[in-house]
């Protein structure tokens, strides 16, 4: 029997710099990375996170710090600044301070539900989407089983907690400052809408011809499915895109350059693949605003500030100006003489960085090995664009 027992190893080598890298194929690694403060390469696995550098970095280095706690599992990590958080599954968060590995403050929590590590072998899950875990500008939100709460990430120190039902589902925050979760607690769902100044519940919305089967997708989202600036609603009535409230008290607007299912935020305008060509469109009235034709078989891989970027059946990424259109980068997703037969599953892109994740192809329905799964020993390939 192993006691209970926590393994903090700080940094001990200088604060890694700036990448400067040029636009191309940084590496392949074994794990997905968050890019933290433009330095550090953050990894997650069942009971440790840690980092390396620089982000530019071939291949995965050893730790620069590294956390780590036992018998408990992580849950998921957000970074606000250089305040790292990690949940645990026994409900406890751990910021940790970015340049250092130094632990700097602790809270208490518990888990909405028995959980575990689902991140796999990469990582990628309990990184770039955690359940549960969001950030909103200097703080972090955490709902807890039968509330929300918001915690200064600076300090931890409690601003505010809210009741929160356990038959809310789902769970974002938006641009404007308000956190959205879905009621299905009987009749027809509804999003509902808190202040994450007060925690204070301030509106309600059912989505028009939505129906009781409603799916609702965050978009334009930093990671943790964070300050999203816009979602898609899916029921009854088909698929409506909608750009999330400016402030608390409002209601979405109609956004109708999102209501294809595959189309993505990319400022003020809406970008899909439609005829083998990437269109843009302005997002209050669908109207065209360029189009990149290519070679036909392009798709959205991911958006960033000032980005879109499409990946072609060639594993191509181009990466394209969103006001205009015009091309920015073009190359192959791939390391050396690696294969590209492989389909993207997790993706961030941040920091003028995109990582993927590689799934061989076809992608297995149901599997628990990884080496079925994932492609090869180094599947998350990391570009600079």
């Amino acid at each position: 029997m192993l006691a209970p027992a926590e393994t903090v190893t700080v940094a001990t080598t200088a604060y890694p710099a700036a990448p400067a890298a040029q636009p191309g194929v940084i590496g392949s690694l074994p794990a997905a990375p968050l890019i933290v403060d433009g330095r550090l390469r953050l990894y997650a696995t069942t009971r440790q996170v840690r980092a390396d550098g620089p982000v530019d970095a071939r291949t995965q280095r050893t730790p620069y710090w590294s956390y780590r706690r036992w018998p408990e599992e992580l849950l998921g990590v957000v970074a606000v600044g250089t305040t790292v958080v990690s949940r645990w599954s026994d409900g406890e968060l751990v910021a940790l301070d970015a340049r250092t590995g130094k632990v700097v403050w602790r809270a208490k929590g518990k888990p909405t539900a028995k959980a575990g590590y689902d991140g796999g072998s990469t990582g990628a899950e309990t990184l770039y989407a955690p359940v549960g875990l969001y950030t909103a500008g200097p703080k972090v939100i955490v709902r807890d089983a039968g509330f929300l709460r918001a915690l200064d990430a600076v300090t931890g120190q409690e601003a505010w907690r809210t009741a929160l039902p356990g038959c809310r589902t789902g769970g974002f925050t938006t641009a404007g400052g308000q956190y959205v979760a879905t009621d299905t607690c009987g009749g027809t769902p509804a999003l509902e809408f808190y202040d994450l100044a007060t925690g204070q519940r301030t509106g309600r919305w059912e989505p028009p011809d939505a129906g009781r089967s409603l799916i609702v997708e965050p978009l334009g989202c930093a990671t943790a499915h964070s300050a999203c600036t816009a979602l898609r609603t899916t029921g009854g009535g088909g698929s409506k895109g909608w750009l999330t409230p400016e402030a608390a008290g409002g209601q979405p607007v109609a956004a109708p350059a999102l209501d294809l299912p595959a189309a993505a935020v990319a400022g003020e305008v809406g970008v899909a693949v439609q005829g083998g060509a990437a269109v843009a469109r302005a997002l209050r009235t669908g109207a065209e605003i360029w189009r990149w034709r290519g070679d036909g078989t392009a798709e959205v891989l991911a958006v960033q500030p000032g980005a879109v970027h499409l990946l072609t059946n060639a594993r191509e990424i181009v990466t394209l100006d969103p006001s205009n259109g015009a091309e920015k980068s073009r190359f192959v997703l791939a390391y050396g003489r690696e294969r590209v037969n492989w389909v993207p599953g997790q993706v961030r892109a941040g920091d003028g960085f995109v990582a993927v994740e590689r799934l061989i192809e076809p992608v297995p329905d149901e599997t628990d090995d990884a080496e079925e799964t994932y492609f090869g020993a180094l599947p998350v390939i990391l570009a600079r664009t």
